[in-house]
Order: structure tokens, then sequence, then C-alpha cells
């Protein structure tokens, strides 16, 4: 995976970089870490610029959140509701109440959900489907995927120029963050579960 992304960014410039970042958000396993750290490596030896690239990278990932965006739209919570009362439904014990406390969480609370999820692996492309599914203001929606996308790459991009050849350290690194992150959310996951099976039980 990771020699075919070199690959195409070395060949396409910024049309490999704006592709794979949309389709990173689409297919999630692709590391954006590796487009955003290489691609600012090859920022010392070829006509592609730092700012470009901030701008290329984040108008990549944006386009492909909007897609995202839309499937929830599409997928919206009153289907769910309609999938809660169908027997499927009834035996994941998917209850009515759960689903509009859920929305109405994310449309108080979702907008700093789409802001700082932008720094978690793999959700960080995960949160724009939710978003459409509650409906969230578009342009909010925008706005804060856009400053939470545009930190994260200007921090890797700005990093792999300054590390050169050394950019693969990076990806070390980030690999434990996204262990480390990923063991949180089993762990809060986990709690949330246990917390309401005992809710259920009382």
């Amino acid at each position: 995976m990771q020699e075919i992304i070199l690959m195409i960014i070395e060949n396409y410039g910024y049309i490999g970089i704006f592709s794979l970042l949309c389709i990173e958000n689409l297919f999630p396993p692709i590391p954006s870490e590796v487009i955003l750290t290489f691609g600012g490596f090859m920022t010392n030896y070829t006509s592609l610029t730092i700012l470009e690239m901030i701008v290329i990278s984040t108008l990549g990932v944006i386009f492909g959140a909007i897609i995202l965006y839309y499937l929830g739209y599409v997928l919206n919570k009153d289907r769910i509701i309609k999938f809660s009362k169908s027997r499927v439904g009834k035996i994941l014990r998917i209850k009515e109440e759960n689903i509009l406390k859920s929305n109405d969480w994310f449309l108080n609370k979702g907008y700093k959900a789409v802001f700082y999820c932008r720094f978690i692996p793999i959700v960080r492309s995960l949160i724009s489907i939710p978003a459409g599914m509650c409906k969230m203001n578009f342009l909010r929606f925008i706005i804060y995927t856009f400053f939470g996308t545009i930190i994260w790459n200007s921090v890797l991009i700005v990093l792999g120029s300054i590390l050169g050849s050394s950019w693969g350290k990076i990806i070390v690194v980030l690999n434990k963050y996204s262990k480390i992150t990923w063991i949180v959310l089993i762990v809060i996951f986990i709690f949330l579960t246990i917390k309401i099976f005992i809710r259920k039980k009382g």
C-alpha cells in the first residue's frame, strides 16, 4: 500500500495528493500520515510547495468528507428509526428514544466532534456520516472540517519537509499514537456498554 501511495505522489504531484486524500476519507485504511509526510518531503526536491500542498490536501479531504456527509444525509435518522422497529432492530435492541437522544446530542455538540475527530485515525473520516445523518448545518460542517483538517495537514506536511529523507520517523511515532488512540476508544466503548447493561438490569 505504502509503495503505491509514494508512486502516485511522485508521478502525479498535486493531483495525486488530492485524489489520495479524497479516497482516504472513503477508505480509511489508506494512511493519510504517509500521504502528508511524504508530500512534505517532496517539497524539498520538486516544484511542489508547502503552501500549495496544504491547500490541495485540505481540499481533497473536504471533498471526501462532503461525499460521506451526503451518504449520511441519505441514511437519515428516520430510516434508522424505521429500522429500529423492524424485527432485526428489536433483536439488536435499537430504541427510537436512544436514536433521538443521539441525534439531539450531535446537533448540539457535534460541531466540536467534527473538529476534534479530524485528529483521530479512521474516526476522522467516519465522523462525516453522523453529521449528515443529523442534517448538521452544511456550512458549519465544512467550517469545522476545514479548520480541523488544515491544522492536521499543515503539521504533518511541515514535519515531512523539515525531516526530509527521515520523514518515515514520523510514521513510526504516529503509528504508536494510533494504537494508543484505539486502545482508549475501545476502553470507552467497553465502559459505556457495561454501563448500559447495568442500567437495563437495574
